[in-house]
Order: C-alpha cells, then sequence, then structure tokens
C-alpha cells in the first residue's frame, strides 16, 4: 500500500507526515485485500490526536506522564491528551434511580461465574512447530469425530489417546471456573450444552483439545447491592467516552482537515 494513493492529511495547517499513520495503520484491522481501510482508520485516529495536540499546546497545559504499570510510563503526548480530556471532558455520576434502572434492565447480565464440569483430551504440540502442529490437528479431527458420534466412549478416547494426566480419569478435570483454564478453552465451554463435545478441536498454548461439557452450574443473579459500583463504574465510562467524542467533534467542526472527513464513518465494505 503506498502513501501516494492517499492525500495528505493537514490539520489546521500542519501537515502531518504519511509515516505517522503508516506506524498507526499497524494498529487497525481490515478485510483481506482491503489494506485501504487500515490507513484510513490510521488516519483517522492520528488527526483526532493531532488535533487534541494542538488543542493542549494552545492552552498552554503540560502534564507529567503517569506510570501506567510497573517500568512503563505515558509518553508526553499521552500525558498531554489525558490531562486535556480530563479538562474537557465532565460528566455527572449516575443517581440511585438511574442504576436501580440499569439494573432492573436485565437482571440477568449479572450472575456469579458458572462452574463447568469438564473431560478433554489433549493432543499436546508445540503450536510455533508448523508440522508437528498440522499432524496433531489431523489426530484431534478424528478423535473429536468419535466422540461426536460416540460420546458415551468419550471416557475410553481419553484413556486410550490424551496427553493429559486426566487420561486416568476418563479425560474429567473436574468442576472449573471461570479463570481456571486458558481463554480458549473457556471460550469453548461457553459455546456448550450440558454433554456437547467440541465438533472442531480447540488449539491452546498445550496442543489441540477435544472437550466435553459434562455438566455446568449456572451462577445465581447477583443483588443490586452487589453489582451497584460495577453499574456505576460502567455507566461513568460510557458518559466519558460520549462526552470525549463530543468534544473532539466540537473540535472538528471549528478545525481545518484537509485529507480526511471526521464526521463521515469508514465504509468496511
Amino acid at each position: 500500500m503506498g502513501a501516494a494513493l492517499f492525500p495528505d492529511l493537514v490539520i489546521n495547517g500542519e501537515l502531518v507526515a504519511q509515516a505517522k499513520i503508516a506506524a498507526e495503520a499497524q494498529n487497525h484491522s481490515a478485510p483481506a485485500g482491503k489494506p485501504g481501510i487500515a490507513w484510513r482508520k490510521a488516519a483517522r485516529a492520528v488527526a483526532i490526536r493531532t488535533l487534541l495536540l494542538q488543542t493542549a499546546r494552545g492552552r498552554g497545559m503540560i502534564a507529567a506522564p503517569q506510570e501506567l504499570a510497573p517500568g512503563r510510563f505515558e509518553t508526553e503526548e499521552e500525558a498531554l491528551v489525558r490531562a486535556l480530556l480530563d479538562d474537557a471532558v465532565v460528566i455527572d455520576a449516575p443517581n440511585e434511580d438511574e442504576l436501580r434502572q440499569e439494573y432492573a434492565r436485565d437482571p440477568q447480565r449479572f450472575r456469579v461465574p458458572p462452574l463447568w464440569d469438564v473431560s478433554h483430551i489433549l493432543i499436546a504440540c508445540d503450536p510455533a512447530d508448523k508440522t508437528m502442529l498440522a499432524a496433531a490437528e489431523q489426530r484431534a479431527r478424528e478423535l473429536a469425530a468419535k466422540a461426536v458420534a460416540n460420546p458415551k466412549g468419550f471416557a475410553r478416547l481419553a484413556e486410550e489417546n490424551s496427553d493429559c494426566g486426566s487420561r486416568s480419569s476418563g479425560g474429567a478435570l473436574g468442576q472449573i471456573g471461570q479463570g481456571d483454564t486458558v481463554p480458549e478453552f473457556e471460550a469453548a465451554l461457553r459455546g456448550l450444552g450440558e454433554g456437547d463435545v467440541t465438533a472442531e478441536p480447540v488449539l491452546s498454548r498445550f496442543g489441540w483439545h477435544v472437550i466435553r461439557l459434562d455438566a455446568v452450574a449456572q451462577g445465581a443473579v447477583l443483588p443490586f447491592d452487589a453489582v451497584r459500583q460495577k453499574i456505576s463504574d460502567a455507566m461513568e465510562k460510557a458518559r466519558w467516552a460520549a462526552g470525549a467524542r463530543h468534544f473532539v467533534e466540537t473540535l472538528a467542526r471549528d478545525a481545518e482537515i484537509s485529507g480526511i472527513d471526521l464526521t463521515a464513518p469508514i465504509q468496511e465494505g
């Protein structure tokens, strides 16, 4: 994708280097064969950041970078943008009635995490070794097909084929909860009903898994008081994001911008 295919990005007379947009484009996805969408997403992000930085500097703002994690600090530009938005975006905290209305809209969203009774067959491999990965996948697919065709024979398949220590108990892992397994494994569990077997093997850093959900205990709905702060935090975050968008839209309306239209959505197709 050549930068020359896209117009220069100019924000209030400041020409933005195309190299900045190219670097930012690495952070944006696009459909296969349509890299221009990633470029336009990047140009939008860079335009907004440039506009915010111009505003912060125009107001004479100074901000010290904060520590985001042990040993990792904001850049000076990130600190300036944060300081500007903290100053410009003021929101009202949701009141008690609003919090209760949000809870009442769908209390089922607020549950204790489920507990799963699970069995699996592991075909161990190093995912970085493409040859080993392909061979293990083929073996896992064959076992998955057998398990789906005969769920009652799952324990025997695990005893005879699994590379996990659970093979001695027919692949049974017992009861596990949220966060007890790798994300890929947990995501697969959430898509299964009781007694279901994954028709497609699931890849994790340990290898390929064929998974059977033996039983699931859905968590109880939590009372309002237990999730009040969670709801408040989510509503404040949503209000802050809306306020930040409005602030950027206001800046964009008053700015001279060429090379991108910040008011137009980016078409994915």
